[in-house]
């Protein structure tokens, strides 16, 4: 609605200027100035209209709040000129001073009335609590139903060590044998990790080791020796016995679909857990698009670059080769990464002995594996849990795209086609992109 709103001014300012400049007795300078201010503003919101377009959003913008900011500016303009107009009148010595000050008194009042008016009808259509823009979001989630068949996600805005606890009891899952808590310890010395001190209490909890794998782009947790001394300055070797699966070598675990990849290779130490909680900070990334639980399921179990034979590398060259280079097809990475989640639930008893938690906070465009990852520039979400990766996955998605302050993480997600994962992940039934949002 600006740019309707400052491009019709434009034009009634430039209509009057070019018909009635010798009649007039309004100064062509005030008519010219108003015109150009006007243009100017139109041309700044069309460019911003083409923007909206790259990130797959409508040209127009007629949100109530859009339309309060071009009033707010149209208003604003036409003050202005009628500063500028009796200013020149007054150089030139006229006597209507008083009646110039009085119509700039009414069009101040009439731009306040304006302004207070759609600002309190706009707050009387908005629901309470939305400190953090959660309320809202809460009613606009697209794969969210309510068919008792879908699985549930569980949702708790709070980011606590108490709230991380109680969104995890809610799903009723029961950790059997030894459990494997899978994080990521995050890459020194600026990642966003998910702190001990958030974890300890639900890792202490279930008796839970903390398990990771090396990584295959080098970095200071490439190596076993370095990736423990990352994990004991990051605090989590206090919390908790800290496993690396990968550090004897990689084992083969079957794949169900194998369209990208024949088999998933992950840390020998993965069978050696009678029960996974897979708790994944949610966050964009550099190559994936984003990283949840589908992500921390594949290429995080999967064996680093240090082993014989890496996982993360088959997995990224879309079963092209064990060794060497990560790069490789997007499509199939992205589709490899379905395969190779649904290879570690279907070794976990069909997935009766995994859970998932993802943690929506900090929520940078960049992963956990980038050490100086970019400043988050949007608020904090909250905690989700599931028995079901693709739900909870694309929970986390609807909760970002619902978020008003959410554009650079949708674009670092759409320029990987990141949603694709989710798609192919539903194609080969690895859980269900529909589910049912209980809040907490």
């Amino acid at each position: 609605m600006s740019l309707i709103m400052t491009t019709i001014a434009a034009l009634i300012f430039t209509t009057v200027w070019a018909v009635k400049k010798q009649k007039s007795k309004i100064s062509s300078k005030s008519l010219i100035t108003a015109s150009l201010m006007f243009w100017s503003a139109a041309i700044m919101w069309s460019i911003d209209g083409i923007a909206n377009i790259i990130d797959k959003k409508p040209f127009f913008d007629i949100s109530l709040s859009d339309s309060l900011l071009g009033l707010i500016i149209v208003a604003a303009g036409v003050l202005l000129f009628l500063l500028f107009y009796f200013y020149e009148q007054r150089q030139k010595g006229s006597k209507n001073n008083k009646k110039g000050l009085s119509t700039i008194a009414i069009v101040l009042t009439i731009l306040l009335i304006s302004t207070a008016s759609i600002a309190c009808k706009k707050s009387s259509s908005t629901p309470k609590q939305v400190a953090n823009n959660t309320t809202n979001i809460e009613q606009t989630l697209p794969h969210q139903t309510t068919n008792s068949d879908a699985p549930v996600v569980y949702f708790i805005k709070d980011i606590t060590p108490e709230s991380l606890v109680k969104v995890f009891e809610a799903t009723k899952w029961e950790a059997k044998g030894k459990v494997g808590v899978k994080i990521s310890t995050g890459e020194p010395p600026a990642s966003n990790y998910l702190r001990p001190e958030l974890i300890k209490e639900l890792v202490q909890k279930l008796n839970g080791t903390i398990v990771e794998s090396n990584t295959a782009y080098g970095g200071k947790r490439a190596s076993v020796a370095m990736h423990k001394e990352v994990a004991k300055e990051h605090g989590f070797t206090q919390i908790a016995p800290f496993d690396l699966q990968d550090e004897e070598g990689s084992m083969e675990i079957s794949v169900r679909n194998p369209k990208n990849i024949k088999v998933n290779y992950v840390g020998t130490h993965f069978k050696n857990y009678d029960s996974y909680l897979v708790l994944s900070h949610f966050k964009g990334h550099a190559m994936a698009g984003f990283g949840g639980a589908i992500k921390n399921l594949s290429i995080g179990f999967s064996s680093g670059a240090h082993t014989n034979i890496s996982g993360k590398v088959y997995i990224h060259s879309a079963g092209k080769r064990v060794k060497g280079s990560i790069m490789g097809d997007q499509t199939g990475f992205l589709e490899s990464m379905a395969e190779a989640a649904q290879a570690v639930c279907d070794y976990m008893d069909n997935g009766k002995n995994i859970v998932f938690v993802n943690v929506l906070n900090r929520l940078s465009v960049d992963c956990d594996c980038d050490g100086n990852a970019a400043e988050p520039d949007m608020h904090d979400i909250g905690i989700l849990a599931s028995t079901d990766p693709l739900a909870i996955d694309q929970a986390a998605i609807d909760l970002v795209y619902a978020a008003p302050d959410s554009k650079s993480l949708q674009a670092r997600i759409e320029s990987r086609n990141g949603l694709h994962t989710l798609d192919y992940a539903q194609e080969i039934q690895l859980g269900s992109r529909y589910y049912q949002l209980v809040r907490m």
